[in-house]
C-alpha cells in the first residue's frame, strides 16, 4: 500500500470484499444500508439502485427481502454473519478474504456458512483466501490448503491431502494433540 496514490488504493480496493469474524455489521443501520455500505459510500451508487443491489445479495446468501430493513441486534449470529457474506459479495469482487468466518456459529450453522461461502466464490468467479482454524470450513472452502507456524508457511497442498500429511505439525493440529513440534506455551 506504501507508494500507492489513493485512486491506485481505490482501485485495489475495489477488487476486494472481506468478511470480518464477528461480521462487524453497524448496529445503528438496517441491514440492507449494512449490504450496501460500500455500494453507497464508495462506489457513489444512488440509495435506491444500492437498496436493489443489496437484497439480490441478500438473497444470494439466503436471506429474505424482509430481513433488509431489520437491524443487526434483530437477527441470530447465523443470520448477520450471513449479511455479512452479502455485504462482501455485493460489489462482485474478483478477491474474496474471509477472517474466521464459522467462529461462534453451531457446527450446522458453520457448515451453512462454509457451503454459501463456497457457493458465493463459484458464482463469482472469484479468488478467495480464508484465515481459519477450522479444518472443516477450511476443508470445504479451500482447494489449497497453507498452514502458517512461526510466522512461516510450515504446509502447503490440497484440502484433500490435509488429512494424509504426514507433516507433523499438521498431524498434531489435525489431531487436536498437546503434544507435538507446536508449543503451545506463549
Amino acid at each position: 500500500m506504501v507508494g500507492l496514490s489513493e485512486n491506485q488504493r481505490r482501485k485495489l480496493f475495489s477488487r476486494v470484499g472481506v468478511l470480518f469474524q464477528g461480521a462487524a455489521l453497524f448496529d445503528s443501520l438496517p441491514i440492507w444500508e449494512n449490504v450496501a455500505f460500500r455500494l453507497i459510500n464508495a462506489d457513489g451508487v444512488p440509495r435506491r439502485l444500492a437498496r436493489e443491489r443489496a437484497i439480490e445479495a441478500l438473497e444470494q446468501v439466503r436471506l429474505s427481502a424482509d430481513v433488509a430493513d431489520r437491524f443487526p441486534s434483530e437477527l441470530s449470529g447465523g443470520m448477520q454473519k450471513r449479511a455479512g457474506l452479502a455485504r462482501a459479495v455485493v460489489a462482485k469482487p474478483e478477491i474474496l478474504f474471509f477472517d474466521e468466518p464459522t467462529t461462534g456459529l453451531d457446527p450446522i450453522t458453520a457448515a451453512a456458512i462454509n457451503q454459501l461461502i463456497s457457493d458465493q466464490v463459484r458464482r463469482l468467479g472469484s479468488t478467495a483466501v480464508s484465515i481459519t482454524h477450522d479444518l472443516a470450513s477450511a476443508q470445504t472452502i479451500g482447494d489449497e490448503i497453507a498452514m502458517l507456524h512461526g510466522g512461516k508457511i510450515i504446509w502447503r497442498g490440497p484440502a484433500a491431502e490435509l488429512a494424509t500429511t504426514d507433516n507433523p505439525y499438521v498431524r498434531q493440529f489435525v489431531e487436536g494433540r498437546a503434544e507435538g513440534p507446536i508449543s503451545h506455551t506463549h
